[in-house]
């Protein structure tokens, strides 16, 4: 049974950072590519960053470049997203995403505001 879970959301400042994990369980982790996703209230879900099974690889979303960093740690079976200069627009509640298995966590809220 596949497991994400994410952790590390909270309400910062703007120009402030987070750093957001997600375990993974379930399945053989180092095998398989995996994302990030990001719901604000009223808006469809949008891809954040992903990252290749081995860590080589990684894409953002435009919005997102130069500020985030998205990698994983194929030992612990986690995979980090590191925010920095948060905008309120950052607003969101950030999804855990394993696009093989359909599979996604049950979501971390991360709120950008003074």
């Amino acid at each position: 049974q596949v497991l994400l879970v994410e952790s590390g959301g909270g309400l910062v400042q703007p120009g402030g950072s987070l750093r957001l994990s997600c375990a993974a369980s379930g399945f053989t982790f180092s095998t398989y590519g995996m994302s990030w996703y990001r719901q604000a209230p009223g808006q469809e879900r949008e891809l954040v960053a992903s990252i290749s099974n081995t860590g080589g690889r990684t894409n953002y979303a435009d919005s997102v470049k130069g500020r985030f960093t998205i990698s994983r740690d194929n030992v612990k079976n986690r995979m980090y997203l590191q925010m920095n200069s948060l905008k309120p627009e950052d607003t969101a509640v950030y999804y855990c995403h394993a696009r093989f298995f359909g599979s996604w966590g049950q979501g971390t809220q991360v709120t950008v505001s003074s």
